[in-house]
């Protein structure tokens, strides 16, 4: 059974920003890396950090207005 679906706190979106930044970091490696090696698949991993770096901008934005309101939604 999983937990009820509700407001997510601000730790909760700070944590998947992180994540988020991480994995951006991990596909332009690995898109510079495709491409040192001649292969086009680099362009498949820069599409991945363009959205990996969209997510964590709006779970970091998602945190701190959620942290700025004081929490009254948790």
């Amino acid at each position: 059974m999983s937990a009820p679906a509700g407001p997510a706190r601000p730790a909760d979106s700070r944590r998947l920003a992180y994540f988020a930044t991480a994995v951006c970091a991990l596909a332009v490696t690995a898109a510079v890396v495709s491409f040192a090696n001649g292969l086009w698949m680099g362009a498949i991993w820069l599409l991945l950090a363009g959205l990996s770096s969209n997510m964590a901008w709006y779970y970091l934005r998602r945190a701190r207005l959620s942290g700025s309101r004081g929490g009254a939604d948790s």
